[in-house]
């Protein structure tokens, strides 16, 4: 952790996929002011009809779906910017409807994620964070 899952309604390559990982990686970085070494992202293109959102009027409509997985501490505002920014990656990237891309966080202690190459569990995010090291994901 930090990871970001990504479900599309669709099916794409995995070049693509690597793309998206990529600039997932670098929005993550810059706003979430952390080392991109920390992040995981896995991209599930579950293909046609494999995402639905409901909603009242008429039937469900295909959808897509970033769940953020984060250490807590991070201001609303933070958030609202990182998950503007994965929606507006996915709708330029694979042309879907930004009002059908659903983010979603969950915030955990920086204990709750184990990092091999930390030694261990990772410590509580604080605003005097910087990035580590400029490796990518």
């Amino acid at each position: 952790m930090p990871s970001i899952q990504i479900d599309l309604p669709l099916t794409t390559t995995a070049a693509t996929k690597q793309a998206l990982a990529q600039r997932v990686g670098a929005i993550y970085g810059e706003i979430m002011q952390i080392g991109r070494d920390l992040l995981t992202v896995s991209v599930h293109d579950l293909g046609e009809g494999g995402v639905w959102r409901r909603h009242d009027a008429g039937p469900p409509t295909p959808s897509a779906l970033i769940m953020c997985d984060i250490r807590r501490g991070r201001p609303p505002e933070t958030r609202a910017h990182l998950a503007q920014s994965l929606i507006d990656v996915c709708v330029e990237m694979f042309e879907l409807e930004a009002c059908w891309v659903k983010v979603e966080f969950t915030q955990h202690a920086g204990d709750e994620m184990y990092h091999p190459h930390l030694g261990g569990f990772n410590a509580d995010w604080n605003a005097d964070e910087r990035p580590a090291t400029a490796s990518s994901t």
